[in-house]
């Protein structure tokens, strides 16, 4: 393992700057520190959908999807580097095939809801969607290892199938988008 942190605050950020992996530094809001810093928050939400009662294979793949995150972090942080594999993406529709089998066939909308660990992880699902942005804008003016955006599109479709199995669980329901629905009278 590398460096251990023994003192948490060390004044070099105090500029507007940070330091990647390979010891440049860098703005705190440029591309590539938005790209890790978000999927860091992702990383973060995932840790909230765990901290509620979930199936139990729900855990191990979260649980390692947080471990992935991580490692496309550090992929992030450190130019030139390269985490995320292509298995590491086969996984993932391994994963999103198995949770999705045994799910009806989506015939409307599905809004975030229906228990508080779906709604966490459609939570996780919109910042997982917005880490993918990111990548695409630091794509476009630096070189980025070529699954990292694969990696995040099919996670945020994971997250999306995820919640629709947490939702059922325990009898739980779909909040289910309504087209023509009634105005709600408050008189």
């Amino acid at each position: 393992m590398g460096n251990r942190l023994s003192k948490i605050y060390t004044r070099t950020g105090d500029d507007g700057t940070t330091g990647l992996g390979d010891k440049t530094r860098t703005d705190k809001d440029g591309p590539r520190v938005s790209a890790y810093g978000t999927t860091d928050e992702l990383n973060s939400v995932i840790g909230m959908v765990l901290a509620q009662p979930l199936p139990e294979q729900v855990r191990k793949v979260l649980d390692e999807v947080q471990h992935h995150l991580f490692d496309l972090g550090g992929e992030l942080c450190i130019p030139g580097h390269q985490a995320i594999q292509d298995d590491h993406v086969t996984w993932l529709e391994q994963a999103l095939d198995h949770f999705n089998e045994d799910l009806p066939p989506l015939k409307d909308f599905i809004l975030p809801g229906g228990s508080q660990a779906a709604a966490t992880c459609h939570l996780a699902r919109t910042v997982c969607r917005r880490a993918e942005r990111l990548v695409v804008t630091l794509q476009r003016v630096e070189e980025v290892p070529p699954f990292s955006m694969k990696y995040l599109n099919r996670l945020s479709d994971l997250l999306f199938v995820i919640a629709r199995v947490v939702a059922r669980q325990e009898g739980g329901s779909e909040v289910l988008w309504q087209k023509d629905r009634p105005t709600i009278d408050l008189t």
